[in-house]
Formats: structure tokens, sequence, C-alpha cells
């Protein structure tokens, strides 16, 4: 077909949409079109506390219960990281006294409707800053925590399967698994220490759940000299990257969760831009009365403690995709290494 003569038409007699039609035709579009955009994510969550309240955007909610009678959430704009609005949890004692397994909460969770498949890999981002003073002593002080949805009614303890703690003044990132294989040092073959790819963890509790330490102030090999055993099933591959120490004001957090128990687990660790570890293996739970979604929550936990503990967090992001939450920089770094965006 050849091109059409648009200058023996009387174009201002013609339809608005047969002109279109026929400008189309006369003026091909060029072979250089660019490229589709990239598919946005799924499961994105976002939340900058800019508008002084849980946004819907975010999917987050600050739950009423027991162990949090004595906790409180506070929008404020004295410590911030971006913006004008940040967020404030902090907890008081609440509990009697220490051992009981009373615990003291100041915890923001996903909403109920907005939980993805255990299995779904998420990416997440947030910042997060320590309130003055920071405790120092080996206490249960959480900041952060990915969990298994457990089946209402169900008897279960689960650990989560990543957290961010608090450890001797020390921030440290933990994983659990309860297929996870465990050996004790000091006899051989690990006599003096654990063999290559394995991790520095502790031994199994009451419930099969053995913790592995994945990333601490000064690197893996600090964990490994605490550590009382050796996880044979959670490898983790060190990256370079700095882990923050816990006085270093705010901390730019980016992790990847993919928990598998069968052994293809993946997390992926970031802090402040750098990529500082990549867990793999048999991440999470598979026990009874557990249910079919994860989910995340992040706040002051701990057992009992006779002061107040103040948290700022800034800035949360949840998807399926990296670059949604996180700069292109370290998505990039990550997928040309592992293949995972």
């Amino acid at each position: 077909m050849g091109r059409l003569n648009l200058g023996k038409l009387n174009l201002g007699k013609l339809n608005p949409a047969i002109l279109a039609i026929l400008m189309l035709g006369a003026f091909p579009l060029a072979s250089g079109v660019p490229a589709r955009a990239a598919e946005p994510g799924r499961f994105q969550l976002s939340d900058d506390f800019e508008a002084g309240r849980f946004s819907e955007a975010g999917g987050l909610f600050y739950k009423e219960n027991a162990e949090q009678a004595r906790g409180m959430v506070r929008f404020q704009s004295e410590v911030v990281r971006n913006g004008r609005m940040a967020l404030e949890l902090s907890v008081e004692p609440s509990c009697k006294v220490t051992g009981t397994g009373c615990s003291e909460r100041a915890e923001v969770w996903e909403r109920v409707e907005q939980l993805a498949p255990y299995d779904q890999p998420l990416w997440y981002a947030f910042s997060m800053r320590l309130g003055d003073p920071i405790p120092r002593e080996m206490h249960r002080l959480v900041m952060a925590q990915w969990k298994r949805e457990i089946i209402p009614g169900a008897d279960g303890d689960y650990s989560p399967f990543l957290a961010l703690r608090l450890s001797r003044g020390r921030l440290i990132a933990t994983v659990v698994g309860d297929e996870v294989r465990y050996a004790k040092k000091g006899v051989e073959p690990r006599a003096s220490g654990c063999l290559p790819g394995e991790s520095p963890a502790n031994a199994p509790d009451d419930h099969r759940q053995v913790r592995a330490t994945v990333a601490i102030e000064g690197g893996l090999g600090v964990a490994h000299a605490e550590a009382e055993g050796c996880a044979l099933d959670l490898r983790v591959t060190e990256r370079g990257g700095a882990w923050p120490k816990a006085d270093s004001g705010w901390v730019d957090f980016v992790f990847m969760v993919k928990p598998d128990p069968a052994g293809q687990g993946v997390i992926e660790i970031a802090a402040n831009g750098q990529w500082i570890a990549t867990v793999e293996g048999a991440i999470g739970h598979r026990g009874a009365g557990l249910d079919k979604t994860q989910y995340f929550k992040f706040g002051p936990y701990r057992a009992h403690r006779p002061d107040r503990w103040v948290i700022y967090y800034d800035d949360f992001k949840r998807s399926s995709r990296c670059m949604d939450v996180a700069a292109a920089p370290l998505c990039n770094a990550i997928r040309a290494a592992t293949g995972r965006s």
C-alpha cells in the first residue's frame, strides 16, 4: 500500500477519528521506539509517615493488646531521616519481674489483608535509629522481625525466621529454621570451629529451632568465636559491606526475604547502600499450626527491663522488586551476582 497524500484531502471536513487514523498511517512510528518500562513490583507498600498517621498505602497499624499496653506510638518531627516526620516507638516497663516469659512491646504490624504468601520473595526497606541510652547487656532486644503466620488457636512458639536484634550493645541479624541440622564445636571434625559453609549458631531450643547469627559488627568471625556450635544448613556469604554500629545514628536497611525450610530459602541483607551478606538454606518453619502467609513487624520488643526504650523509624517500603525499595546501584550489584531483582 502506498503512502497517503494528505495534501489532496480536505482535512477540515474529515471526522476527527478518521483524521487521527490517517495521520498515524502517514507518519509511521520510528523504528527506535523505546522499550516498554519494566513491570511494577507486586505487594507494594510504602509509608514515609509524613501524614502524621499510618497511610493507606503503607498497610501498617499499631496493634493494641496486653503486651503493648505500656507501648507508645508517636508521629514526631524532632528526630527524622527524611522529610518532616518520622515514627517514634517506645516501651516502658510492664512486666513485674524478669524471666517469667512476659514481654514488653511497641510494635507496628502489616495489616492482615496485606500479607503475602510464605514462599513469596519480598524486598523491604526502612530507616531506623536507636534512641539513647542504647542497652548494652545481653538481653532479649528485638527491633524488627519477619515471621510465618500461625493458625489462630494453634499451639506453637515460633521465633522469627529473620530478626534484627541488639546483643551487648551491637546490632546483629539472626536467621532461624526448624529443619536446620546443628553440630557442637570442640569435637572433630569441628574441634577448631565450624566447617566452611556453616554458620555460627546456638543449640536447638525445645521446638527444634536453630538460630544463627548472619550479620554482626566486626564480621562473622566475631559470631563464630562466641557461638556454641554450627548451623549446617544455613550458609552465609559475606559481600564486603560494613555492618553498622548501634550508635551510628540513622541506618538505611534493605532486606530481601524468601523463606523455605526445605533448603532453598534466601535472604539478602544491605545497610546504608552497602551489600552485607547473602544467607541461603533451610530458612524458616514448617512445624504444626503454621499458616500460609508471612508477616513483618517492627518496633521495640524485649523481656522485662526497668527503663524506657525508644526507637525511631522512617521511610518504610515493601515490594516484590528491588528497584521499588532500594537504589539502582545496590539492586544492580545484587542482580549481577545472583540474578535476583
